[in-house]
């Protein structure tokens, strides 16, 4: 099971105040915890909102809106891809996460990513040799470490 581990921002990760060095090191030594279990498939920080843009749908109409949002609670400020057998595994590792918003309430949000077989009889066979295709080709850009 694939799930995606999203740190919740804060008014001071909004405002773009970067971690401590001791943050910093036990998020480091966390993220090797996880590489070594075999569970971090990917994991990065984000920028705050003030530097970001949402693309707003209605029918045809595309609307570009700068950031900052305003509802901070909603917004991400980090997150991490994991690869876990279940989501109690994955609320077991999440536990152990350092406090990734010292001095402020922090959250994290576990999210399973769908599967194919999640997507029943509309995902055609068509559909999931395109599926892979780009697939491959994505994993053919990606840089080599």
């Amino acid at each position: 099971m694939k799930v995606m581990v999203i740190v919740k921002a804060t008014k001071t990760s909004e405002a773009g105040v970067m971690p401590s060095e001791k943050l910093l090191t036990d998020m480091g030594r966390f993220n090797e915890e996880l590489v070594k279990a075999g569970i971090m498939l990917e994991g990065d920080g984000l920028q705050p909102s003030a530097k970001g843009k949402r693309i707003r749908f209605s029918g045809d109409q595309r609307t570009v809106v700068d950031g900052p949002f305003a509802e901070t609670k909603e917004l991400i400020a980090g997150f991490w891809v994991w690869q876990v057998r279940s989501m109690d595994e994955a609320v077991e590792w999440a536990r152990r996460c350092p406090h990734p918003m010292p001095g402020e309430e922090g959250e994290l949000e576990i999210r399973p990513f769908f599967e194919m077989a999640d997507f029943g009889k509309e995902f055609t066979p068509e559909l999931r040799a395109q599926e892979e295709r780009i697939r491959l080709e994505m994993e053919r850009r990606q840089p080599k470490a």
